[in-house]
């Protein structure tokens, strides 16, 4: 799943190597913080947020055959 969101981030920023994901996991659900470079922010959230959305809805569709709930933060 890391290396997903990687692959979809990467191509929409100006700094792909500051793209860093990380994992908490707990016991029903599992929760990816994405941290990009600051002046990158804007470009993966989005006019009102619709890149975060689209992220969002790949990153649970990949994410349905685990019982757990997954969650994706933008930093």
């Amino acid at each position: 799943m890391k290396a997903l969101i990687t692959t979809i981030v990467q191509p929409l920023v100006d700094h792909p190597e500051d793209v860093a994901v990380t994992v908490k996991e707990e016991t029903n659900k599992v929760v990816y913080h994405l941290t990009v470079h600051p002046e990158d922010v804007g470009k993966v959230i989005g006019k009102n947020g619709r890149i975060a959305k689209s992220i969002r809805t790949v990153v649970y569709a990949a994410g349905t055959d685990t019982k757990k709930r997954i969650y994706l933060d933008i930093m």
